[in-house]
């Protein structure tokens, strides 16, 4: 329905169909909350080893699930993998809380932080893309200006964490063996230089992808 290609060192536009409709993006809109975290990251906001509580608010969400429980405490860390290769509603919702004090705080710092990216476009509603009533709406072009800057900002912590292939986390009941899940990225490891960046899907948006090769 929409799509835009980018060179990135260049700026040239490869293709851009409806490039500037406002859809719905899923999951998509997780990498707002990700360029978020990395900022908290980077201004000591956050520390990698800090464990967050997890709320009910976070384990009411639907779709993608980290499986965490109001008695798991998170480093931001694992937080941070269980949204990137997971795709965890409930993970977003911590790492919000943990940032903000409340999800509907931190939205609003993704819509700040959105136009102080020239997302002109695009607004959030939840900080991690659950079907809102229609509230989180981005384009095709402004999923590529969140990309290029998570890129350009945040190089080593784009490179340690878009490209991890699997995660484990939590254990199967009986055994007790480790889940192990794999990223749902799917040119990692099929297309030369894959290195992100993320799926999105629900019925209303249907399926969406922002990604990234170099080479």
């Amino acid at each position: 329905q929409a799509a835009y290609v980018l060179d990135h060192e260049s700026g040239t536009v490869l293709l851009a169909k409806q490039a500037d409709v406002a859809l719905p993006p899923a999951s998509m809109s997780k990498l707002m909350t990700l360029f978020l975290a990395f900022e908290a990251l980077r201004d000591g906001r956050l520390r990698w080893d800090e464990r967050l509580p997890v709320s009910t608010h976070a384990m009411s969400y639907g779709g993608s699930t980290m499986c965490l429980d109001t008695t798991d405490r998170i480093t931001v860390e694992d937080l941070i993998r269980g949204i990137i290769v997971l795709s965890g509603n409930d993970a977003c919702v911590v790492l919000a809380e943990g940032i903000s004090g409340t999800e509907e705080a931190f939205v609003a710092r993704m819509n700040a932080e959105a136009k102080k990216l020239g997302m002109t476009n695009s607004t959030f509603g939840t900080s991690n893309g659950w079907p809102d009533e229609g509230r989180t709406q981005v384009t095709a072009k402004d999923l590529a200006k969140l990309a290029v800057s998570t890129i350009r900002d945040y190089p080593d912590l784009y490179r340690k964490f878009y490209q991890q292939k699997e995660f484990s986390w939590g254990k199967t009941m009986g055994k007790g063996e480790n889940i192990v899940q794999a990223n749902r990225n799917p040119i990692l490891g099929r297309v030369p230089g894959a290195d992100g960046l993320k799926t999105g899907h629900t019925a209303e948006a249907g399926y969406g992808f922002t990604g990234s090769a170099e080479q």
